[in-house]
């Protein structure tokens, strides 16, 4: 199985920082993160791009040299001037690249200065105090890093959800494909969806365990055999991720999965209401003293409690167990519901294709519209729109929509809220557009009071429709800005605004536990993917993912909406 996109990135990203920190060419550093974000946004893998013949120069930010070294990478897992860069750097020093609030030129300053090239070497010199010497380290600073380095020793590696996908797929697929394998499922918090993962549980069915588990530790990504054993094997793989095997009976497949898919604490509901009846369940089956009662299948398990299926995205003790005591379960969105995607980006900005190739590829979706929301004038490294060159693609898209058949394509702007909490572009202007979205891309350090205020005033603007990505952070790189999300619910409700589930992997904002607490105060939402080009239109199951981890229906998003109901819940 060659490295994924997500992998690859992360090789190029690697190399930026280890180039930062050693002091080299600002351009050669940004030229491995653009490539690293082109290859981030990808829908498809590199490796089916390169199998297919694709020049891959023509990605943006690929040029020759990127492309020799994606090659190489595909090939060998690994890149070799990395590797050998790693070779010049002091050992550990990379480790500091995941305290926030400290870069690469930051870390490089720390080691020159103290020769930090440690948790512990930063912890010491944090709260020795002699870190102060240094401009910019102020106490603020200071008590992020000892947090940092304290969750960084406290904390297990995880994945998130599409970094493991593709090995769990690929794994699923590998076992199946052998003889005499009934049956496969990957289990765990893969199955329930979350964001993140820290391992793979797979369990499987089949005539010969031994030979299986065989196959299963000769798996061409296994980096190490952690144990061989006659129910269980455990492997690591090249990128550290953990997979288990387990071997599974027939009659005890469905309380096994159950079992290993959990949560714990919805686990431990089920067990106590079997108690509560003198039955025990465990990972085995359903069982009066030694009768068995059920547990070939999940769905035995739950009627045998008196209770409706919960799918695995609910099952965290967050009250699916009392709804399906009362047949109130929510029925959950699925991919297709959606009708159509209102969050992307073209070429005018930061995008990687045009208008029309956008709408193409959402119209191959089975889309009814699609909302192009390019960067206001405010993020310039975006390349930002202007008034004039809005008012510019708002005529180019007029016309695109009176040429292409079978999909509206909705006249947007992904706009900037400002640090008053003014938006960055005329009312004038705003008012031409059939959707803004409103979104905070800098000032993250605000107060909790502040930045509130400032989010709540730019939904009060009668042209504001959505908030993008209402809380800003980014999964394992940027916590949360501070902001109260429950005034931010109420704004929405007494405004008529919306928030978005932002579809991207490495964002998925806002959170499962936010978008319940939505739904129940009667805020809808809306799943977009913050495309940057057609392929990533497909990140729109991550979105739903999370969306269905929120309890969320189809009536509680806009863009499950026809056009014309869209439109009606859009205007202010």
């Amino acid at each position: 199985m060659p490295l994924s996109n997500s992998e690859i990135a992360d090789i190029f990203n690697q190399m930026a920082d280890m180039l930062e920190i050693k002091g080299e060419n600002p351009f050669k550093v940004r030229a491995y993160r653009n490539a690293a974000r082109t290859i981030q946004n990808l829908g498809r893998s590199l490796d089916d791009l390169v199998k297919g013949g694709m020049d891959l120069t023509k990605l943006p930010g690929i040029g020759a040299d990127l492309c020799e070294a994606i090659t190489e990478i595909l090939k060998t897992g690994k890149f070799s001037k990395l590797e050998d860069l790693k070779k010049e750097m002091p050992e550990g020093l990379d480790k500091l690249l995941a305290i926030e609030g400290l870069g690469p030129k930051r870390i490089r300053e720390l080691y020159d200065n103290f020769g930090i090239a440690s948790l512990e070497d930063l912890a010491k010199v944090a709260k020795s105090g002699e870190i102060y010497r240094l401009k910019g380290f102020g106490p603020k600073l200071v008590e992020k890093i000892l947090k940092g380095v304290t969750l960084a020793k406290k904390a297990g590696r995880r994945f998130r959800f599409d970094v493991a996908k593709p090995f769990a797929d690929d794994l699923k697929s590998y076992l199946e494909s052998f003889e005499g394998v009934i049956k496969v499922e990957v289990a765990g918090s893969y199955r329930r969806k979350k964001e993140t993962v820290g391992d793979l549980d797979i369990l499987v069915i089949a005539k010969n365990w031994e030979e299986i588990s065989e196959r299963f530790v000769q798996y061409d990504r296994v980096k190490e055999v952690v144990s061989k054993g006659p129910t269980r094997s455990t492997v690591i793989l090249k990128n550290d991720l953990q997979v288990d095997l387990r071997s599974v009976a027939k009659e005890s497949y469905g309380s096994a999965l159950h079992y290993f898919t959990g949560s714990k604490a919805h686990n431990i509901k089920i067990r106590k209401m079997a108690a509560e009846r003198g039955w025990k369940i465990n990972e085995y089956g359903v069982f009066e003293g030694d009768k068995r009662l059920g547990g070939e299948s999940e769905k035995e398990l739950y009627r045998l409690m008196g209770l409706a299926y919960i799918e695995p995205e609910l099952r965290e003790d967050r009250g699916e167990v009392e709804a399906a005591m009362h047949s109130k379960l929510p029925k959950l969105v699925k991919l297709e519901d959606i009708r159509g995607d209102l969050h992307t980006h073209s070429d005018w900005t930061e995008g990687h294709a045009s208008i029309k190739s956008m709408a193409e590829a959402a119209k191959k979706l089975g889309y009814d519209y699609i909302a192009v929301t390019d960067h206001s004038r405010h993020l310039t490294i975006a390349k930002g729109l202007d008034e004039k060159r809005l008012r510019e693609q708002i005529e180019l898209i007029d016309n695109l929509n009176e040429k292409i058949e079978g999909i509206t394509i909705l006249k947007g702007l992904e706009c900037d809220i400002l640090e008053d909490g003014s938006l960055d572009m005329p009312d004038s202007v705003l008012k031409e557009l059939d959707i803004v979205l409103g979104a905070v891309h800098y000032k993250f350090s605000l107060s909790k009071k502040e930045q509130t205020k400032r989010v709540v005033k730019a939904m009060q603007n009668r042209y504001f429709n959505i908030l993008a990505h209402p809380t800003g952070r980014i999964i394992g790189h940027r916590n949360a800005y501070d902001i109260d999300i429950f005034e931010v619910f109420r704004a929405c409700k007494s405004e008529g605004t919306y928030l978005e589930l932002n579809a991207q992997p490495e964002r998925l904002d806002i959170n499962d536990i936010y978008a319940k607490e939505a739904k129940e105060k009667g805020v809808k939402l809306s799943v977009s993917t913050d495309s940057h080009d057609p392929m990533s239109l497909s990140f729109m199951e991550y979105g739903i993912n999370q969306a269905r981890r929120g309890w969320i229906e189809r009536e509680d998003l806009l863009n499950t909406r026809s056009l014309k109901e869209l439109k009606n819940l859009l205007r202010r």
